[in-house]
């Protein structure tokens, strides 16, 4: 049994729902198969009667008599043939049947799962924003520039969920051009390393950016933060306390490259390209206290890259920590 489908639990459901659709049709199948098997008997018996044996036939003319005896077997050998056959037929037309519906289970439970794990991160950053204004609040403070931020998060979020929609109707192009034409990669960098800062001084750690030229991407700018956070929120994730998170960006034969870099363990448990298979997880770094995770983030990373013409990868895994690379192309005039 593949890993998906242990995890799965829609798939098995629609299985057993397709097994007792087929049970059905076959008791319903065998039923009719059986009430013509036994008009055919009753057929039978009364056109084998004894007086038609002793009857002699004119003269000139040969008759064959066959045995009742053996047409009642090739009756009932040829209904349990039939019955047999129905069922294959019936379990292969009911698992045909609800493949539409299985289908769009794992579509509507895949966007629950993909929208929490969009929205936990951000509403994390809210949650801390919102702790700080209401501290300045308390102690006469200034306040407007946390209020500021509070607002910014509030539409980002906004955007996320107009962008998770668009996902879930797989409409990949109005996804690609979006109402924001293209990205600026300083400021999306600049902009999503400061939200992360709020989460990591918890544990002492330090997110910088290195940003190495200007450069405007095709991928919008709510795509891009989707990618940057999850990327982050993951090295941050398995980075052991009071280290750093490095998000370093270059030009690379006209695409830019992207590489958050960590000083944890390393990849363990999973091969560098499981990490990006839905509901996979990789075993924790020593001494670092985890959230629970869903194994979605870097999933979903990989299917917004490659409708955007990029890539991700783990470029380098080891004890000396982590380089995740995100590819973007560049959009041209």
């Amino acid at each position: 049994m593949r890993r998906d489908d242990r995890l799965d639990s829609d798939a098995a459901a629609v299985r057993a729902a397709a097994r007792q659709t087929a049970w059905r049709v076959v008791a319903v199948s065998a039923g009719l198969v059986i009430v013509i098997i036994g008009i055919a008997v009753v057929f039978i018996l009364q056109q084998s009667r004894p007086t038609e044996r002793i009857e002699r036939p004119p003269t000139g003319e040969e008759r064959i008599y066959v045995d009742a005896y053996d047409m009642l077997i090739a009756v009932v050998v040829l209904g349990l043939v039939a019955i047999v056959l129905v069922g294959l037929s019936s379990l292969a037309i009911a698992r045909r049947a609800v493949t539409p519906l299985g289908t769009a289970l794992r579509m509507q439970r895949s966007f629950v799962a993909d929208a929490s794990h969009e929205l936990r991160t951000p509403l994390t950053v809210l949650d801390s924003r919102l702790q700080v204004l209401g501290r300045r609040l308390e102690r006469g403070e200034p306040y407007a520039e946390a209020l500021g931020s509070a607002r910014a998060d509030t539409r980002a979020m906004i955007d996320l969920v107009t962008d998770l929609l668009l996902v879930a109707e797989s409409s990949a192009n109005e996804l690609r051009t979006g109402v924001q034409n293209g990205s600026d990669i300083r400021a999306v960098v600049h902009g999503v390393v400061a939200d992360m800062r709020m989460l990591a001084e918890q544990r002492r750690i330090e997110v910088v950016a290195d940003v190495q030229g200007e450069a405007r991407l095709t991928i919008n700018e709510v795509g891009l933060r989707r990618c940057l956070v999850v990327l982050l929120d993951n090295a941050i994730a398995h980075a052991p306390d009071g280290t750093t998170v490095t998000v370093r960006t270059s030009l690379e034969h006209g695409r830019v490259a992207i590489r958050v870099v960590d000083q944890g363990s390393g990849i363990r448990g999973l091969s560098p390209d499981q990490v990006f298979d839905r509901f996979a997880h990789a075993a924790g770094t020593a001494g670092v206290t985890q959230r629970r995770s869903f194994g979605l983030g870097l999933a979903l990373v990989r299917d917004l890259a490659a409708r955007n013409g990029g890539r991700v990868e783990v470029e380098r895994t080891g004890s000396g920590g982590t380089v995740m690379r995100l590819e973007l192309p560049v959009a041209r005039g």
